[in-house]
């Protein structure tokens, strides 16, 4: 079984004021996951533009102060969960058209949180399609919260990588992003960022210029976070540049590419 992670700024256009897709990057990635014929596939993809645009405006699991500030943040709840809804279709659409056997399934369906983690997860469903031959296609999600304080919080794909793979047990977990890898620092902005072919420790992003940069679901700290919890429990994962054509594919079959190695 593989876990593959399709990044939100691969998919859509991130910075891009209203939510906006990538359709010649998903053709792509389609048609690349359809050649390499994985025989058992979980896909959890991010929301990008889809999402984080309203997350930020509605400060979804921030504090709730009165009644009034609650029923504004119920309308942006459900504004956001239909919005990454319709990624989730638009992807399913995609992988479908090149007869990946795509079922979509939202988080926000069968995930409840605490304090922003995922804190219970009915996963039968997965597994059952799993064992059917279907590939399932999760996304990052707002759910219910049980802290009375917030009432809702925003999860990431990040975090249901993290989730999934502890309880699944995937033989790999392969993250597509727009970049190589991890650097030393932000590789579209310095002419002299190195990628780091491992990392293994928290330690490692003191230095990363990469890795300060914080959007609604913690940036590049808090996926490097996730997959470092996973990492001491012996789970690898790697991160490749899923925006570059032939290398999701490569990736995906075993192949060597360029790419960071998280492992402890």
């Amino acid at each position: 079984m593989i876990i593959l992670k399709l990044g939100g700024s691969v998919i859509t256009r991130k910075d891009a004021k209203k939510p906006t897709l990538n359709p010649v990057n998903l053709e792509r990635i389609a048609s690349e996951i359809a050649q390499a014929k994985v025989e058992k596939l979980v896909i959890i993809h991010g929301a990008g533009s889809f999402g984080h645009i309203d997350a930020r405006k509605y400060e979804i699991g921030s504090e709730i102060k009165d009644e009034e500030e609650l029923a504004w943040k119920k309308m942006g709840f459900a504004l956001i969960q239909n919005t990454v809804k319709n990624l989730n279709h638009f992807i399913c659409h995609f992988l479908l058209n090149h007869g990946i056997p795509a079922i979509a399934i939202p988080p926000s369906s069968f995930i409840t949180s605490n304090n922003k983690r995922i804190k219970s997860a009915n996963l039968a469903m997965v597994e059952k399609y799993l064992e059917m031959g279907l590939v399932p296609v999760l996304h990052g999600d707002v759910v219910p919260d049980e802290n009375d304080d917030i009432q809702m919080a925003v999860i990431s794909g990040d975090q249901l990588v993290n989730y999934l793979a502890a309880r699944l047990k995937p033989e790999r977990i392969i993250l597509g992003s727009d970049v190589d890898g991890i650097y030393t620092c932000d590789p579209k902005g310095d002419s002299q960022a190195e990628l780091l072919p491992v990392v293994k420790s928290l330690s490692d992003l003191e230095f990363l210029e990469g890795a300060r940069t914080v959007d609604v679901t913690g940036g590049m700290a808090g996926k490097l976070k996730e997959l470092l919890e996973l990492a001491g429990e012996g789970i690898q994962s790697e991160i490749i540049n899923a925006d570059c054509e032939g290398v999701l594919m490569k990736a995906l079959k075993g192949e060597k590419v360029n790419g960071t190695i998280i492992t402890k």
